[in-house]
């Protein structure tokens, strides 16, 4: 995750970092050395003064260049002293176009932009530290997720069971990703269930009762057709009488314009009134996991986020992008196929990542 990002946000730092001493003040009126008509004697001393006052400022700027510590010689001494608003939105165009390109969302783009310029605009350039600035600017975006399994352990001292509803779009690994889930409540001593409320997808009973199967746990389904929230609810009943701790609900992949299925969502929240609301969205998928976590957010509003497909995203930007625009953390990273291929998300780690 963040290769591509990565060595992209790395080059643009390096550039900025150890660009050439801007000098083009004292050596643009170069003098012509090259034959020409005689100069009067008059004329002969002025340009002789002219050529010891550009060589006394040449040896003045080279001379400071020289005894500045290494550590001041940084980023924008091309631009001098003190960085202007016009000097940092040239700066910032090029950071900008590799961030749109590595899949973070405009609105996310703006808010680093909007951070950047707050540290950076008006300070001495000498005395900043790019990397650092920008990694603050997007350490501050993303969010730490609350811890996992303390927040289902503390709720169920009050009530029993923990409902957590999953939402996303088709193909984004939704039924798995639940199976992973499923399989690290069980490594943490927590008793499961699943509820089969897809009953719109071809297919997608079997798939899940498959990974029911596989992990041990029970499944409740009913034919196809059948109404989703009547399958949570059941699935709720089930575990109740069974003293199951954790009921994970499955639903539908739905487009989030399309205004039917998502109104049938936010029926299965409101008969099953789940304690986590979490959308699934692929990593690879950018800008429009951006915009599905949006409109599940605004419709339904989510408690986390899980990015499935992490480990083959190039780009990385998508993670940034989702916690910009609802406002909420990312709970786990899909590593793999394999139940265990699930990571709790820690943005250190991320930032790590990115080598800042």
């Amino acid at each position: 995750m963040f290769g591509a990002l990565k060595e992209k946000l790395k080059k643009w730092i390096t550039k900025n970092k150890e660009g050439d001493l801007d000098i083009k003040g004292h050596d643009e009126k170069k003098v012509d050395k090259s034959p020409k008509k005689q100069l009067s004697k008059k004329k002969k001393v002025k340009k002789s003064k002219v050529l010891e006052k550009q060589k006394d400022e040449l040896e003045q700027s080279l001379e400071e260049t020289i005894n500045t510590p290494s550590e001041e010689k940084g980023f924008f001494i091309k631009f001098k002293k003190r960085l202007t608003e016009e000097k940092f939105e040239e700066l910032f165009e090029e950071l900008e176009i590799i961030l749109l390109q590595n899949n973070v969302a405009y609105e996310s783009v703006e808010s680093i932009k909007k951070s950047l310029a707050e540290k950076l605009i008006g300070k001495n350039l000498k005395e900043v530290d790019l990397a650092e600035e920008l990694k603050n600017a997007i350490e501050s975006i993303l969010i730490n997720p609350p811890d996992f399994i303390k927040t289902i352990k503390d709720s169920l001292e009050i009530k029993s069971p923990f409902v957590i509803v999953f939402a996303g779009i088709n193909g984004s690994g939704k039924t798995t990703t639940i199976a992973k889930v499923a399989n690290y409540l069980q490594k943490n001593k927590l008793s499961v269930s699943l509820a089969a409320a897809d009953t719109f997808r071809a297919a997608s009973i079997e798939q899940i009762q498959q990974h029911a199967d596989n992990l041990k746990i029970h499944l409740t389904k009913k034919d196809y057709g059948s109404d989703p929230a009547s399958v949570g609810f059941d699935a709720i009943t089930h575990a109740k009488k069974n003293k199951i701790d954790v009921v994970l609900i499955d639903t539908a992949g739905r487009m989030q314009n399309k205004d039917t299925l998502m109104k049938e969502i936010e029926k299965i929240v409101r008969i099953t009134k789940p304690d986590m609301k979490i959308f699934l969205g692929e990593s690879i998928t950018g800008n429009d996991a951006t915009e599905q976590a949006k409109a599940f957010n605004e419709s339904t509003d989510i408690t986390g986020i899980i990015l499935s497909k992490s480990d083959i995203d190039e780009k990385g930007g998508t993670a940034i992008s989702v916690s910009q625009a609802t406002g909420k953390p990312i709970l786990f990273l899909g590593t793999g196929q394999k139940y265990e291929d699930l990571e709790v998300f820690d943005k250190k780690k991320m930032i790590e990542k990115l080598g800042l």
